[in-house]
């Protein structure tokens, strides 16, 4: 559970910011993603994450733990058998904050907060994952233009080759001539 805050609090008082957050969380399950301030939206995230966490696996502790924030019932559903079976291999990070500019009225930093996409995550090797990327990183960093000096270095090393049977083409033709001149 997230941390209590120290200080103001963004309703006035802490029943107050329960229900902001309550109903913030409500509309993301809702529509997918909301537009609010920042200050809203980085509150949100670890309320809404914790209660998708406990929506990847429905059991009715789990249900009674959510319904106690979430009242509706519609959205509670979607919850538990969409937004939560969809992030069941993801470990976490289950939203995405994005900094949009002021509100026009007050000058408000605005945000907007999603619940991200689904992927499948592997779970039996979540260490070796980023060490393997890093070597085909490479092999795919290399532009045409490299592949374009690759290709003309190979030509260039093929040129002397072609120098040396093309020196050995003019022996060969000088020796017959030399053969000529014996006969005659």
């Amino acid at each position: 559970m997230p941390t209590p805050t120290k200080g103001p609090r963004l309703g006035g008082s802490p029943s107050h910011q329960r229900l902001i957050l309550a109903n913030l969380a409500q509309s993301l399950f809702e529509h997918g993603r909301i537009t609010t301030t920042e200050a809203k939206a980085k509150r949100l995230r670890p309320y809404a994450e914790h209660l998708i966490t406990k929506a990847k696996t429905d059991t009715v502790a789990n249900r009674r733990q959510v319904v106690k924030v979430i009242r509706d019932k519609g959205v509670l559903h979607t919850l538990f058998t969409e937004i939560g079976p969809a992030m069941a291999t993801r470990p976490g990070g289950y939203t995405r904050i994005t900094k949009i500019g002021p509100r026009k009225g007050d000058n408000a930093p605005m945000a907007v907060i999603e619940i991200v996409e689904a992927k499948t995550f592997d779970a039996s090797a979540p260490a070796a994952a980023p060490a393997e990327p890093a070597p085909a990183t490479d092999e795919v960093e290399q532009t045409p233009a490299d592949e374009a000096t690759e290709a003309s270095a190979d030509e260039a090393t093929e040129a002397p080759a072609d120098a040396e049977v093309t020196d050995e083409a003019p022996a060969e033709e000088a020796a017959p001539a030399a053969d000529e001149d014996e006969a005659k």
